[in-house]
């Protein structure tokens, strides 16, 4: 696929649009004079001018005769068939539409567009925005190797990539990975409390605690041992952090608190579709 033939659109930038262009701008997988940003908001198309990507304020601005071999849907769930007609003409033309809205499954979009419409889902998470993302992927039978293959690239750019066969499972990781990111940063956030509470200051408390999550996240992922193995290696018997883990996993509350979060995430994902 050739750099011309390489052109999409990204339809809304907000927070996660905004964190997935961070990273497309700067990979080789498509040239920033290809990427055409529509974002109604000024003030958000003020924040993109250093990324040296084409912007406009609606699809109508769009050039003429663009074909692009995707668009990607990042406004929010709730109006997303409101602006869905405005992109027909590039479904018409064979561009795939890549989704990245909790809950709304490929069968919406074929609804929307034709039956058969290539339809790409991605559940990404905000960490795309410095490349650490998970971005998970299922594609419907009519997106071309090709579409696949730029979709791909796309999300490796913004991190971790994994495929999912089976559709049904996107409700699972959108309550995993996709919400995931607040989990850890809620946990941040009482780790600093605790910290001050018990005496240091704020900045250390927070520079703490960033870090110690930062890297034993970096040091389970790249060290191939299970969390448990690490964790219990970390755990000397009648020490601190024994003392500490007597308390988080008394009757497994936080795995069972854990559990329920995710659960009710995964829930939220269902009725949203």
């Amino acid at each position: 696929m050739t750099d011309t033939q390489k052109s999409i659109i990204l339809v809304g930038c907000g927070n996660m649009g905004r964190a997935m262009l961070e990273s497309w701008a700067a990979c080789e997988c498509v040239k920033p004079e290809n990427i055409h940003v529509v974002e109604p908001a000024e003030a958000l198309r003020n924040k993109l001018t250093t990324f040296g990507v084409s912007i406009y304020s609606s699809a109508d601005a769009l050039p003429e005769g663009l074909k692009p071999v995707l668009f990607i849907m990042a406004v929010k769930p709730q109006v997303m068939f409101d602006v869905a007609p405005d992109y027909q003409k590039y479904v018409d033309g064979g561009a795939a539409v890549l989704s990245i809205a909790a809950g709304i499954g490929t069968k919406r979009f074929e609804k929307a567009y034709g039956a058969s419409t290539a339809v790409v889902r991605v559940m990404p998470n905000t960490p795309a925005a410095v490349a650490k993302g998970m971005m998970v992927i299922y594609t419907n039978e009519f997106v071309t190797e090709q579409q696949s293959a730029l979709v791909e690239e796309l999300m490796q750019a913004n991190g971790a990539f994994a495929t999912i066969d089976d559709e049904a499972l996107m409700d699972a990781v959108t309550a995993v990975s996709g919400s995931g990111p607040a989990y850890v940063f809620h946990v941040i956030e009482a780790m600093i409390e605790a910290g001050i509470a018990a005496g240091l200051p704020d900045e250390t408390a927070k520079l703490l605690a960033e870090q110690t999550v930062y890297g034993a996240a970096c040091y389970a992922k790249e060290s191939g041992v299970d969390a448990k193995t690490l964790r219990e290696q970390v755990t000397s018997p009648n020490g601190t952090t024994a003392a500490a883990l007597a308390v988080l996993m008394k009757d497994n509350a936080l795995k069972n608190l854990m559990r329920d979060a995710v659960a009710a995430s995964k829930k939220r994902s269902e009725e949203l579709g």
